[in-house]
């Protein structure tokens, strides 16, 4: 198992020993130990230049590995130094904001990510250990990224809201211009401009942005421009925003990129979080296949134990209860009174239609074994004690609830990659930064 496999399930940077680079850049103490120093003090905490030298190592190879003509060092090391400042500002305030994450938590993930890579839990610090990799410090980068990932979570996604008539209109733009369905793979310059600019560094970070502009025109490297200039989160990865769907971007660059063709580079775009340039590589086209579900709806009774409820109580009154249909009285007006699923009680049991194995296995199981209008005898789930009834069962063509989810989705998307650069920028603009380079 190698090192890369891990990066591409969990997004952490592996822990590779920074020998060449940190050899450069640690002072010798007098005892001829090497001594750790501050690189940029971010509030109240600080970035060290062991942090900088692995990150440092890990991205020269990622560029050398894309075959990429690399910037004067400099440039890289000051985009990486800005990056660990904002990290570090992220978890700052993810702190402040009381967002942790336990160890139970940590190691669900990290359970997951063993699992994946086909070694078991124990297992995992001695295969990361094969690739050079520090188990502690992997486990505390892979809380910081899980923590920052709730954070912005908290701050961005969750206030993003997608009305009816948003939904809506997107699709209907969907259907009038075909290509918003195309997947575009896009690389992308970000010169931020900050919600405090002044109308003269506004007209001076445009004026940077047209250089860079006139600079690819007449043939110059994106990638090194990205790298030197960019201000975007992917700039060390030369600015490469993989494959998105033109639906799926911010509105103002779905509007260029879907009249662009493979290798166009767009003028530069202003919005709130400053002027963009992207550049068009390859476009593909996609669409959504018809798909046919099989789904049931049913109705169900719960009844939950308790210090009061045992099984044997709880499955004697749904005996009970069961008899009382049998003997005419209504199900729904039985599962008000007395379910307590809070949710379908309000409808009379009703569950809805559902795709089959959207229940729990046990619920699940249940329905597979009842004819049409059936009623179950008394069975446990992980919820409780529940009688079920069968209503129907269909094969139902989901292709417009695909689509919808879909459009949803892209919606999301546009709009949270857009959020979330203005609100990093925000986040630094109030943070104090002391760069000691």
């Amino acid at each position: 198992m190698h090192c890369k496999k891990f990066i591409a399930l969990t997004g952490i940077a592996c822990l590779t020993l920074a020998t060449a680079i940190q050899a450069q850049n640690r002072q010798l103490s007098d005892k001829g130990q090497l001594l750790d120093r501050i690189v940029a003090v971010v509030n109240d905490g600080v970035v060290l230049q062991s942090e900088l030298d692995r990150q440092m190592v890990l991205v020269l190879a990622d560029l050398q590995r894309r075959g990429t003509k690399l910037p004067p060092i400099n440039i890289i090391k000051q985009q990486v130094l800005d990056r660990l400042v904002v990290r570090k500002i992220q978890s700052q305030f993810a702190a402040m904001s009381g967002i942790a994450v336990s160890d139970v938590i940590l190691n669900s993930y990290l359970e997951t990510i063993a699992q994946r890579n086909d070694v078991s839990f124990a297992e995992l610090p001695a295969e990361l250990a094969k690739s050079g990799v520090d188990y502690r410090q992997y486990r505390e980068e892979m809380r910081e990224e899980i923590t920052i990932d709730r954070l912005r979570q908290r701050d961005v996604l969750r206030r993003i809201r997608v009305s009816p008539k948003e939904l809506e209109q997107h699709l209907e733009a969907q259907r009038v211009a075909e290509s918003a369905s195309n997947e575009f793979l896009l690389s992308h310059i970000l010169i931020s401009v900050s919600p405090s600019s002044t109308p003269d560094t506004v007209r001076q970070l445009e004026e940077k942005a047209t250089d860079i502009y006139r600079r690819l025109q007449s043939g110059e490297d994106f990638c090194e421009l990205a790298l030197a200039y960019s201000d975007g989160q992917q700039a060390l990865e030369c600015g490469d925003l993989g494959w998105r769907k033109g639906a799926q971007l911010p509105g103002f660059l779905g509007e260029l990129v879907i009249d662009m063709q493979t290798g166009d580079v767009s003028e530069p775009a202003r919005n709130p979080s400053g002027f963009h340039i992207v550049r068009v590589n390859e476009i593909r086209g996609t669409e959504v296949k018809k798909t046919v579900v099989s789904q049931h709806r049913s109705r169900h009774i719960l009844i939950q134990t308790d210090a009061i409820v045992d099984d044997p109580t709880a499955r004697q009154q749904l005996l009970d209860i069961k008899e009382r249909i049998a003997d005419g009285e209504d199900f729904g007006t039985i599962a008000t009174a007395v379910s307590a699923d809070p949710v379908s009680a309000r409808d009379s049991g009703n569950l809805g239609w559902q795709t089959v194995g959207s229940f729990v296995p046990a619920f699940e199981e249940m329905l597979q074994t009842l004819e049409i209008g059936e009623l179950s005898a008394p069975f446990k789930s992980s919820y409780g004690w529940h009688i079920a009834q069968l209503l129907e069962r269909r094969e139902y063509d989901n292709t417009d609830d695909l689509r919808r989810q879909l459009a949803f989705q892209e919606i999301r998307a546009a709009r949270a990659s857009e959020e979330t650069e203005v609100w990093i920028q925000r986040l630094r603009d109030d943070a104090f930064v002391e760069y000691r380079l």
